[in-house]
């Protein structure tokens, strides 16, 4: 059996107690987000309104955003209580000289050694185990606030709010202990659900007008999913602030041109060129909806069909990136060389986008573009498995790409790519049943 020996990412302080012993009783005694507790608690909550018939219109500056002030001062309020692993701010950061200005951090705080825990490489959907560390486990003094929306299409903030034990699931924002960044927390959809880790058109919605709320262009979130170096089983979004412009949203793009006749939500396709990971890029839409179904959309298609990808969140919500990715499979095939092995980097959507975490003192120093380039390389899907991902990626998202005779014949490395009358490459009857990684493959955690 093929496996992968890895550390896990401590994003909270109770992820060590990873028992199952804790009842499901009034009260555990250790103030969680659990069932045993949340319901009768009192946490912050900010209710934002509804997407109703709000446009999301790019290129605005924005405005200065209460709820991105209240996620600073709060998660601040957190570091002064001595409730982080170590100071993010000491880290050294710098930008690699070249020409796409890859970031590079030394953040040796995140090495850390805890007990090996197991899940699979091979499968990116996966049931959730309660006996593994969940976010119910999570004490509430990590907790910021719920985020959830309002009733009456306003937007509200309460200091404290009593959690209704008749109502939905609360969605919450924690900070996560082991940050990369500054203001480094987690979003948690429907906490009490118990949501594996794989999109749904809610959680995913809840996730862009996070970002639409912070309206601050240099808050980004980020989704991994299992395959592609998501840590932790339970629905989690990541976000932070990175006061410089990532080098993927620097990268050219090339608009994809539709087919007509099609639905017209407003949302535009791109795919991603002169970059070292193939993706496709999602913009615009009417609403806020109409852009996070076409996305989702997209994202169920990989999870369904066993695709590890990872999603970044740019531009307040305007802008998204989506990434195919198989470097989990590579690594555990033997098919990455040991230089880059040996600098244990997992690139997830932070490393893809271009901020590089490194936990070595010489591997910090010695970063080159060449490094960022040959490592992020390997992460991506090759051309010709990159068009077929793309075809169905379209196909779930409700278009249809037009397919131009005259550009294959000048060889636009479509050559390979069958008209949309012609069976799939994946073949129409093996799409359901498609499994990305060989059998046998396990990470150790």
């Amino acid at each position: 059996m093929l496996t992968i020996k890895r550390v896990p990412t401590v994003v909270s302080n109770y992820q060590e107690d990873v028992s199952a012993a804790a009842a499901e009783t009034v009260g555990c005694g250790r103030n969680c987000l659990g069932k045993c507790c949340l319901p009768v608690s009192k946490l912050p909550l900010y209710a934002f309104k509804g997407d109703g018939i709000d446009s999301i219109k790019g290129g605005e500056e924005p405005e200065v955003s209460f709820f991105d002030t209240l996620i600073l001062g709060q998660w601040e309020d957190r570091m002064s209580r001595g409730l982080f692993r170590y100071d993010v701010t000491l880290c050294e950061t710098k930008v690699i000289p070249g020409e796409y200005g890859f970031v590079a951090q030394l953040n040796e705080g995140r090495h850390l050694k805890k007990r090996p825990t197991e899940f699979r490489v091979d499968r990116v959907l996966q049931p959730f185990d309660g006996s593994k560390f969940n976010f119910t486990k999570v004490g509430q003094e990590e907790v910021l606030l719920r985020f959830e929306q309002s009733c009456d299409e306003k937007t509200h903030y309460f200091a404290s709010s009593a959690v209704d034990s008749d109502s939905i699931s609360p969605s919450v924002v924690a900070i996560n202990v082991s940050p990369i960044e500054y203001g480094h927390v987690l979003l948690i959809p429907r906490v009490l659900e118990c949501l594996p880790q794989r999109i749904d058109h809610e959680s995913f919605l809840l996730a862009l007008h996070m970002a639409k709320e912070a309206a601050n262009p240099f808050f980004r979130l980020g989704f991994n999913s299992l395959g592609a170096f998501a840590t932790i089983n339970h629905l989690h979004f990541q976000a932070y602030y990175l006061s410089v412009p990532f080098p993927v949203e620097k990268a050219p793009t090339q608009k994809i041109t539709m087919a007509n006749g099609l639905p017209d939500n407003g949302v535009t396709i791109s795919e991603l060129l002169n970059y070292p990971v193939r993706a496709l890029v999602f913009e615009g839409g009417n609403t806020l909806k109409d852009l996070s179904d076409v996305v989702s959309n997209a994202c169920i298609f990989l999870q369904e069909t066993n695709i590890p990808y990872n999603v970044l969140i740019s531009d307040c919500g305007n802008r998204i990136f989506l990434f195919p990715q198989c470097y989990a499979e590579k690594q555990a095939l033997g098919e990455v060389s040991q230089e880059l092995l040996d600098t244990q980097v997992n690139p997830a959507v932070w490393e893809i986008s271009g901020h590089i975490v490194l936990k070595r003192k010489n591997d910090y120093e010695d970063a080159s573009e060449n490094y960022a380039w040959r490592l992020l390389a390997e992460v991506s899907l090759s051309e010709e498995r990159f068009q077929e991902v793309k075809t169905y990626i379209f196909e779930a998202a409700g278009f249809q790409e037009m397919v131009c005779v005259a550009e294959k014949e000048e060889g636009d490395g479509n050559e390979d790519v069958k008209d949309e009358d012609e069976d799939s490459l994946f073949g129409s009857s093996s799409r359901t049943s498609a499994t990305y990684y060989p059998q046998g493959c396990l990470v150790q955690q």
